[in-house]
């Protein structure tokens, strides 16, 4: 009887706990929602898309816009109606490569078009098919989903050193500004993590530091040109398709449909970490919805020519440091998307950032990537079998992306954007090691340990 009361009074407890963080008010929602898309930094991805598809500024800020619409839209679905967690939606890293081959070989089209089938198979798979929770299961262990997140970092990190160096203004200049970019980030990302009082939120907004900084440092030397930003209008209705009508290839479609899949494997991770901060059970509903949820705002992104969506594990930490587990703030933050895609004169301000500055960012997160990848694999065994999981996984990736160009240049168009994606050659190999690699040699590896401690003690 005792025990039963406990647990009556437990089930109380939570639900009085969860009815006080879904009773929060407008303005707090509104509130605690823009923290969230300060959070998010998820201008930088379209960003560098531009930078690699040769965009002009107005381009630029044209997908930057886009993408905050796309991004609203699925943060509202994910959170609203599909996985019912408070799950932000931002552009992924991760198909960035892969898109900038198609769209430089095949045309922008080609690479919106090539965003549309693998949506929909995705949403497909979480509803009416119910399947997808069964795959994560069986596939998306802990060193698949680690090593997937590490090689992302260490793929995209060339790009961005890559772009630095070729950014517009002299080779000293260019490090200078790096540096000082560089060095704000850390020291902001720093002191946020180390501070227990208010300066704790410094690293909120340590991307939007790092790049105002930067951006005055760069203005001295005569790099900043903010001439769209008056010739462009304070508010404007998105339009469908902005950057022409899609065309279908079957080779972008069919790498799209693989890079899809690891996006979902880095997502899926985030979905996890979103449920334990949240105490909320990620069951199979969940996430079949989650991927229902993925696969539409993907879909709908497309018709913006955004990039494919993600959940952001970053807004995880968020709602750890305010406490508050409510969806509401999530759908504001997804209606505030919304809304500053509809302010071009600020997506120029963000687009008329110098790309050295942008890139050196972005070369910092992509650290921060790869360590949070780390970060998952380091709850793995280091046996024998998982390092060659791992290693071979990396070293397989970064074959791809240091692939000079007279080869790549010379291999067929399928070929050519698998491979462009060091992202995709890593996860793929993760994924097929895992499951090849007898679990045996794994224990050989074990036993190898254990000897050698042993021979060690005696």
């Amino acid at each position: 009887m005792e025990s039963i009361a406990r647990e009556r009074e437990t089930e109380k407890i939570v639900k009085d706990v969860g009815d006080h963080t879904e009773n929060i008010s407008i303005l707090q929602s509104i509130f605690l929602g823009l923290q969230q898309v300060l959070a998010m930094d998820l201008f930088i991805p379209p960003m560098v898309l531009a930078g690699l598809l040769s965009f002009s500024v107005t381009e630029n800020a044209l997908l930057i816009q886009m993408t905050f619409i796309a991004c609203g839209i699925a943060t509202i679905i994910q959170a609203g109606i599909a996985m019912k967690l408070p799950v932000m939606q931002g552009p992924s890293f991760v198909p960035l490569s892969a898109l900038a081959a198609i769209g430089t070989t095949s045309g922008v089209g080609a690479m919106i078009g090539s965003l549309i089938p693998g949506a929909l198979l995705i949403a497909i798979l979480g509803y009416p098919m119910k399947v997808f929770s069964k795959v994560v299961r069986k596939f998306i262990p802990p060193i698949v989903a680690g090593t997937v997140i590490v090689v992302v970092g260490i793929s995209l990190m060339p790009s961005a050193i890559n772009s630095i160096y070729t950014a517009q203004g002299s080779f000293g200049t260019n490090m200078f500004i790096a540096l000082i970019t560089a060095a704000v980030l850390i020291f902001c990302m720093y002191v946020g993590e180390k501070s227990k009082t208010k300066f704790r939120y410094i690293k909120v907004a340590s991307v939007i530091l790092a790049l105002g900084i930067g951006t005055i440092v760069a203005s001295f030397f005569g790099l900043v040109n903010f001439s769209s930003v008056g010739k462009s209008a304070w508010f404007q209705m998105p339009s469908i398709f902005a950057f022409g009508k899609p065309t279908f290839n079957i080779d972008a479609i069919l790498i799209m449909l693989a890079i899809y899949f690891i996006i979902m494997i880095e997502t899926t991770g985030t979905w996890f970490t979103v449920s334990k901060v949240t105490d909320e059970h990620l069951d199979d509903k969940r996430l079949n919805g989650g991927a229902f949820g993925e696969g539409l705002g993907c879909f709908l992104g497309s018709f913006f020519g955004g990039t494919p969506v993600t959940g952001y594990s970053s807004n995880a930490g968020i709602i750890a440091i305010t406490g508050v587990k409510s969806r509401k703030p999530i759908i504001a933050g997804g209606v505030i998307l919304i809304l500053l895609g509809m302010m071009p004169k600020l997506m120029n301000v963000i687009a008329s950032i110098p790309s050295v500055v942008i890139n050196s960012v972005f070369a910092i997160l992509c650290v921060v990537i790869m360590m949070n990848g780390f970060k998952v694999i380091k709850e793995v065994p280091f046996t024998e079998r998982n390092m060659l999981v791992i290693g071979v996984s990396i070293m397989l990736a970064l074959f791809a992306v240091l692939m000079p160009a007279n080869i790549l240049n010379g291999l067929p168009n399928l070929v050519t954007y698998f491979v462009s994606s060091g992202t995709a050659i890593g996860a793929i190999t993760a994924l097929v090691l895992n499951l090849i690699l007898p679990q045996k040699l794994e224990d050989r590896g074990v036993a190898t340990k254990m000897t050698e401690v042993s021979a060690k003690v005696n």
